[in-house]
């Protein structure tokens, strides 16, 4: 397995912000390079059962995830990803892998509950989940600093400062999925900058080139790397590699990427204007009878279409109230995403967007969504009668 250090983590280190950054302080040490998030992810899982395995700890090997995560689609991290459609006729799940609770106020609280006691309903979630498998057995636990794939969910208030000291009590190593989160996209160097997050291993990927070519990083931190270190000089080299690991032109393009991102201040802007796009988005469609929740952080934002926003009922699956509004905003010239899951509308604007811009995507999204509005309230009124 090679694994180096690069100037990656230099990078990382700078913070245009003038902030301390947390990948620089929970020690990250070293970097492997492969192709995807997907095996990015299946690379975290053979380090961690390596890493348990070499400290004398063969029982300690299960992963936790979250209901709604998405970490890949492979074989273990399809299991990781918390979403039905990527286990469906695929023969998943595997074992060793669990999920806890989505971490989804506006959908997952149990009735009349605040955001606060949400956050003590999910630590608590985690810490029965631990007790029912027992500690001696959990490797890992694996989360989006905000959640991509399963919905574009940030996490409540508090979040990631409550669960990091159960899994530090436990022994739990953290893993970071920052495919979505990394390189700007929240308005922070990193998701785990942006949350206060201390994570063991970090995985990279699309933001590490701006997906104009393809490789992924897997940042190892100095507990775990100096374990690793000393069983390769005891056993031998790990035996683990991809054919396109650290491929030259990908690197070359991820500097360059890098480089670009630093002297443009694009993270900066992504904090300016992704500000900006969350206030507008909303003021147009809180008070939408379409909308039953406007969410997002930075540069990502969601929509999400309920029956009765305050009951929280969501839409027939069969009106495929999302799609719908997807397609109508195309129409218009706007691409933003169905997500799965529910009828949810979802942005991830260029990070070099400006206000305008912003202004433009709003404008076209809610004359998608009063299209779709209208279509939905001509339904209701024909099945009235």
């Amino acid at each position: 397995m090679r694994i180096g250090e690069r100037n990656l983590l230099a990078t990382l280190g700078r913070d245009v912000h003038a902030r301390r950054d947390h990948v620089e302080a929970a020690g990250m040490k070293k970097v492997y390079y492969g192709m995807s998030g997907s095996d990015a992810n299946e690379t975290q899982i053979k380090i961690v059962w390596y890493y348990n395995n070499v400290k004398g700890r063969p029982q300690k090997k299960k992963i936790i995830s979250r209901q709604r995560g998405y970490h890949g689609s492979g074989i273990v991290t399809g299991r990781l990803t918390g979403l039905p459609g990527f286990h469906q006729c695929f023969d998943l799940p595997v074992e060793r892998v669990g999920h806890t609770v989505c971490p989804h106020w506006y959908r997952q609280a149990p009735a009349g509950m605040s955001e606060e006691q949400f956050v003590a309903y999910c630590v608590d979630e985690l810490e029965k989940l631990i007790a029912r498998e027992g500690a001696d057995t959990i490797a890992a636990f694996i989360g989006e600093p905000v959640m991509g794939t399963g919905g574009i969910l940030p996490p409540p208030k508090g979040y990631w400062a409550a669960i990091q000291p159960v899994l530090k009590k436990h022994d739990i190593l953290l893993i970071c999925d920052e495919v979505v989160c990394g390189f700007g996209r929240l308005g922070s160097k990193m998701g785990a900058q942006h949350y206060g997050i201390e994570p063991d291993l970090i995985t990279v990927a699309k933001g590490l080139t701006s997906a104009y070519a393809p490789l992924l990083g897997v940042i190892v931190s100095e507990r775990v790397w100096d374990v690793i270190d000393q069983a390769s000089q005891e056993l031998g080299a790990m035996g683990h590699g991809w054919t396109y690991s650290g491929h030259p032109i990908c690197a070359a393009a991820a500097l360059a990427n890098l480089e670009i991102l630093e002297r443009e201040s694009i993270t900066r802007n992504a904090a300016e204007t992704g500000a900006y796009l969350q206030q507008q988005l909303h003021t147009a469609f809180d008070a939408h009878p379409l909308v039953g929740e406007v969410r997002g952080e930075g540069m990502l934002a969601a929509l999400e279409f309920m029956a009765d926003k305050d009951g929280r009922v969501p839409f027939d699956a069969a009106l495929k109230v999302g799609p719908r509004v997807s397609a109508a905003a195309l129409q218009r010239g706007l691409i933003a995403r169905a997500m799965p899951n529910g009828d949810i509308l979802g942005f991830a604007p260029p990070l070099i967007a400006s206000r305008a811009d912003v202004d433009e995507i709003v404008q076209l999204a809610k004359a998608a969504v009063d299209d779709v509005a209208e279509q939905v309230l001509a339904q209701k009124a024909s099945a009235a009668t």
